[in-house]
């Protein structure tokens, strides 16, 4: 069969780029019975593309993954030009990784579309702050179901937003579940890099690290709030606050200014460090070096970066709003999001309590090493045999 993919995503560093590179890396290589071109609009998007595929490049104005920001949309010169590409005949089935940078095509081919969760749907303002943007947003993704033979998402709990959310048939959406990378793992000596050693990181203090991005239903201020009250105690001298993830250059809703004003107003500004986007390889580092990661979003479709900290040996202290719970088990604790108190307890429980610690790092363990890309990917190769049989 010839199958094309949607790989516009490829070249954003959050959830769903990091989703398709990984994704996308383990299933072609495996499912070698079936051809793959996947289109880019992006030459950055190519890099690191699996050799077994064609790549082909779509000229755009501007790239899925900084046109579609959080405020804005793409063309549609551009969404013509990535429509026509892909709805040339002779493809058999059409993937999409990520509703996100979905566009309509008008093709006989069989159709994957992925929504990832219900983020945007179940808090619109935190997520889409424009009315315009809103618009599009649930313009693209009743498009994208419309036109979809089959939906997938990321876990049961995802799953079930979906059906619940949305009112789609069970039968008509599947879970293709996703896993760290194998860069994340437990280094025998973590040293710090020479960017972590710049920005503070010595690893001779206690580290709470959070990964991800500075939209409002990450729910961060009670993070800091949390933060701000345990470390009032003088056993937690040397604890530091960690904070993962692009701020400058963010396409996504961002209350990064009221955050990082929060620590100031708090009076522990010189205690939280914010490091910018860090590549895995530092990453990696960082979690083998942290103390506790802390997830208290108000939703998430799957929490890659808990199960991340996880394979690093890093205990984790996450949102039941999640499928967390059930993937990592007693490799986490797990707080309502809503409930500030839970979260103090839970961050201070963890960072007085070595032998807890060390409990949650072999529980923690063991749950990501169940979780695999190349189980995802065998996944999607069985539900593509099904749809286009």
């Amino acid at each position: 069969m010839r199958i094309g993919v949607d790989a516009t995503s490829r070249q954003n560093n959050r959830g769903y780029g990091r989703h398709a590179r990984a994704l996308l890396n383990a299933l072609i290589p495996l499912d070698s019975g079936n051809h793959y071109t996947l289109f880019v609009d992006s030459v950055d998007a190519g890099d690191r593309m699996p050799p077994e595929a064609e790549v082909r490049l779509v000229s755009t104005d501007a790239p899925t993954a900084v046109a579609t920001a959080a405020n804005g949309h793409r063309s549609a010169m551009d969404m013509l030009r990535m429509s026509r590409a892909m709805s040339e005949s002779g493809f058999d089935l059409l993937l999409f990784p990520t509703v996100y940078s979905y566009v309509p095509v008008f093709s006989r081919a069989k159709k994957i579309v992925m929504i990832h969760d219900v983020i945007a749907e179940t808090y619109p303002q935190l997520t889409l702050p424009s009315l315009t943007a809103r618009l599009f947003w649930k313009s693209k993704v009743a498009l994208g179901r419309w036109q979809a033979d089959a939906i997938v998402t990321v876990s049961d709990y995802s799953r079930k937003g979906i059906l619940e959310h949305f009112k789609t048939p069970p039968e008509r959406v599947f879970v293709v579940g996703e896993a760290s990378d194998p860069v994340f793992r437990v280094l025998p000596d973590p040293q710090p890099t020479k960017r972590l050693l710049d920005i503070g990181i010595t690893g001779s203090d206690r580290a709470v690290v959070y990964v991800g991005g500075f939209s409002p239903h990450k729910n961060l201020e009670s993070l800091i709030k949390a933060f701000a009250k345990v470390v009032e105690h003088p056993s937690f001298a040397d604890v530091k606050l960690v904070m993962v993830g692009e701020y400058q250059k963010e396409v996504f809703h961002s209350c990064y200014s009221s955050i990082k004003q929060l620590t100031a107003e708090l009076g522990i500004a010189s205690r939280v460090i914010f490091t910018g986007y860090l590549p895995d390889e530092e990453l990696v580092v960082l979690l083998n070096l942290a103390s506790v990661l802390v997830l208290p979003s108000l939703i998430e479709g799957f929490g890659l970066p808990a199960v991340e900290a996880a394979a690093c040996g890093c205990p984790v202290i996450a949102t039941t709003a999640s499928p967390l719970p059930g993937l990592l088990g007693k490799g986490g604790i797990f707080i309502n999001p809503a409930n500030q108190e839970e979260l103090d307890t839970a961050l201070n429980r963890v960072l007085e309590s070595e032998t807890l610690r060390q409990q949650m790092r072999a529980a923690g363990l063991a749950a990501a090493d169940e979780l695999t890309w190349d189980a995802a990917a065998r996944q999607m190769m069985s539900l593509i045999r099904q749809v286009t049989a």
